[in-house]
């Protein structure tokens, strides 16, 4: 499977966009299955552009000529 070229945000605008026809289109049985299978699809590649992107947060610290690495935690 190819991975879309697409950014986290024009993601999310799509998946938002299925959202919103499953939600008020009257779609037949097939079209509302096609258009939940694509937004699970989003949505996966989604997780995983989080998931890449909470690695990349990591934290490298130089302390002691050590170099320490934490996990970055949100405030609040």
């Amino acid at each position: 499977m190819a991975k879309s070229e697409k950014n986290f945000e024009e993601l999310m605008g799509k998946l938002e966009e299925i959202t919103s026809k499953l939600e008020t289109d009257k779609l037949s049985l097939d079209e509302s299955v096609k258009l939940f299978e694509e937004g699970m699809k989003i949505s996966k590649e989604c997780n995983e552009k989080l998931e890449d992107a909470e690695k990349r947060i990591t934290i490298l610290l130089k302390t002691n000529d050590e170099i320490k690495e934490e996990n970055f935690v949100p405030e609040g």
